[in-house]
């Protein structure tokens, strides 16, 4: 009499997944990039919205936090090794992972796998919307840093193009998606928050800094296109 063969177990197949550690040296590299996501990164992008917040208290408010900054000792030196260089690495890096990996979203819809990629593609928006804000801001035009009461009315005129607007709105939302969920990676890669339950409340909270930061910035943009400050005039 025959016997049914027993059936194999059926292959589960899986998708990439949101977090995966290093190898080898890249094992270093990978947490170097995790790290500078959050300092001095991180820290930065704070310090900027706090800054252009006082957009909202008007043109001299403004103009006196961009002089503030630019009086800071070693001001220029701080830009290079705080901001830029890290930076560069975080983007170079990050594209560097993006190629080397997979996001899999066509045949494993994971939620993994879609903020994977959304990772990736807000990545790329931010570093070249800070690429050409900095080659606008700082190198086209009147010199902040000696005319830093004339930023509003810079930053106001750069604005009263509608496609600029539009990619000041993007980029803000974009930057602030790319760092809350780099937060939660970062948590989670470092073993500050393990087990999925910890994970799972903690991405809550980084859901909230998101939506504020992303708040914070559009109110800034608010405050240079809106009727509050109309025309602002050079100083």
């Amino acid at each position: 009499m025959a016997t049914a063969q027993p059936s194999a177990a059926p292959t589960v197949r899986r998708g990439v997944q949101p977090l995966r550690a290093g190898q080898g040296t890249s094992f270093i590299w990978r947490k170097l990039h995790s790290l500078l996501g959050i300092v001095p990164i991180g820290a930065f992008l704070l310090e900027h919205l706090l800054s252009n917040f006082e957009a909202l208290k008007g043109p001299g408010a403004y103009g006196a936090q961009v002089k503030f900054l630019n009086s800071l000792p070693l001001v220029r030196v701080m830009e290079w090794v705080f901001i830029f260089l890290p930076i560069l690495y975080h983007a170079v890096y990050g594209v560097y992972i993006w190629l080397r990996g997979k996001s899999n979203i066509v045949y494993y819809p994971w939620a993994g796998n879609w903020l994977y990629l959304v990772q990736r593609y807000t990545g790329l928006i931010a570093f070249a919307y800070i690429v050409q804000h900095v080659i606008r801001q700082r190198f086209m035009g009147i010199s902040l840093p000696e005319n830093p009461y004339a930023a509003f009315a810079k930053v106001q005129h750069e604005l009263s193009n509608p496609w600029m607007a539009a990619v000041y709105i993007i980029a803000m939302i974009a930057i602030c998606w790319h760092f809350a969920y780099g937060v939660w990676l970062f948590a989670a890669k470092w073993g500050i928050t393990p087990g999925e339950t910890a994970r799972k409340r903690f991405g809550y909270a980084c859901a909230a800094l998101g939506i504020v930061l992303a708040v914070m910035g559009l109110a800034s943009i608010w405050a240079f296109v809106g009727p509050m400050y109309p025309n602002t005039p050079g100083f």
